[in-house]
């Protein structure tokens, strides 16, 4: 079935990308909707969609056409209250948000982030070395994918040691919202809840450490006009996309070079390549899969016509797996140059911080290379399922020591 778009046809699908069987396994579907056409109407849900890495990257590169402050979700802001105050880093355009990511952007500089590797190197070494000599079946996820992440992050911002197990519940619960009304949204809000008020009291002026980037963010937040309200705001913002994405990144490394043996061993014998391998996984097993954009005016996006106030899904895993940008795009290879992939987003609202995320993946990897010298699935993994993010809820994992 089409639809028609000015002189273009419209191919529409009866997909659900927010089904069970879609989130646990999307590949057939992305390839789907990448050969249905550059943009595509997603009959169930009322929208377009895209999955092509040239028109994904055109919409997230089109910050004027494609807006961000009427939500990143598949609520319209000009249409629905939001549930929670909109963040003023990912649900705000520009001039609002270059003035907020300015903030931030001149806090967590590329030279205060190389301040940090030797100690995160330390703790990644410290535990992937302890995880491995100990006997038997381990949890990729809860023993390594999440003990990094929960360990350094906090301790960057300055959190307390107490309550840090709050930062999933809440991360999940942000990404499951994008996404429409079902099964996860409500399970998500339902678990998220509980963690909310930790939140919303670590974001508060005074309460992160005064030596983190918690208390530099209010103190820069401050001095640019911003009140206490919206200083909170801008740190909540942070902690909402900073943990989450990080632990699926990770956990889905492990399962890669797992599955992967070959690659494993490349990374063993070259650990410089763990960058490169962190990098690869955020290609090929995206944690962030899809984010919406709302046309703010009537546009065009290859010859079809796109009215004003329509939603626009970006399947960037779609994008990441696009055989018309990357050369056997579903095979992992740690050697792959994957830069290019909008797993990170692209333009204006890139990723604030894709560079913690990289070097808390490179140091972890590292780790992985010099500390283990056989990793083996040691069950079935499991898929958590969420509207937004792709990761694991549990990897059955045997290591062995180097």
């Amino acid at each position: 079935m089409t639809i028609q778009s000015t002189a273009q046809e419209v191919r529409v699908l009866e997909l659900d990308p927010f089904s069970d069987e879609f989130l646990n396994d999307p590949y057939e579907a992305h390839e789907q909707m990448r050969e249905a056409g550059p943009v595509f109407w997603l009959e169930r849900y009322q929208l377009y969609g895209v999955a092509r890495h040239d028109e994904v990257s055109q919409d997230l590169a089109d910050h004027e056409t494609y807006v961000s402050s009427r939500g990143v979700g598949i609520s319209d802001f000009a249409k629905e209250k939001p549930w929670r105050p909109p963040s003023l880093l990912l649900e705000a355009d520009p001039p609002h948000h270059t003035k907020a990511r300015h903030v931030v952007s001149h806090i967590m500089t590329p030279k205060v982030l190389r301040g940090l590797k030797e100690g995160f190197q330390e703790r990644a070494d410290e535990l992937v070395a302890r995880v491995a000599a100990g006997k038997g079946t381990v949890d990729g996820v809860a023993d390594l994918a999440e003990a990094f992440p929960l360990e350094v992050f906090p301790d960057f911002i300055g959190l307390p040691k107490d309550g840090r197990e709050n930062l999933l519940p809440y991360g999940s619960m942000v990404f499951n919202t994008f996404g429409p009304r079902n099964s996860h949204f409500e399970r998500a809000m339902e678990r998220g809840a509980k963690a909310q008020a930790w939140i919303m009291e670590q974001c508060q002026p005074g309460a992160p450490a005064p030596d983190g980037l918690g208390a530099k963010i209010h103190a820069a937040a401050a001095e640019a006009g911003y009140d206490e309200v919206d200083q909170a705001k801008l740190l909540r913002s942070f902690l909402s996309a900073g943990v989450d994405t990080t632990v699926h990144g990770i956990g889905n490394a492990l399962q890669c070079l797992a599955e992967n043996p070959e690659q494993f061993g490349y990374l063993r014998e070259d650990p410089s390549l763990a960058r490169a391998a962190f990098e690869e996984t955020v290609r090929y097993s995206s944690p962030v899969q899809t984010f919406f954009r709302t046309t703010n005016k009537d546009a065009d996006l290859a010859g079809i016509r796109i009215p004003e106030g329509s939603k626009v899904l970006m399947f960037l895993a779609a994008a990441n797996r696009d055989p018309r940008q990357w050369e056997n795009p579903a095979s992992f290879d740690i050697r792959r140059k994957a830069a290019g992939h909008v797993g990170f987003g692209f333009g204006v609202h890139a990723c604030l911080g894709q560079m913690l995320a990289r070097l808390e993946g490179e140091c972890f990897l590292t780790a992985l290379a010099r500390n283990v010298g056989k990793l083996e699935l040691a069950g079935e993994p499991v898929q958590q399922l969420n509207n937004t993010l792709r990761g694991l809820d549990r990897l059955p994992l045997r290591l062995t020591a180097a």
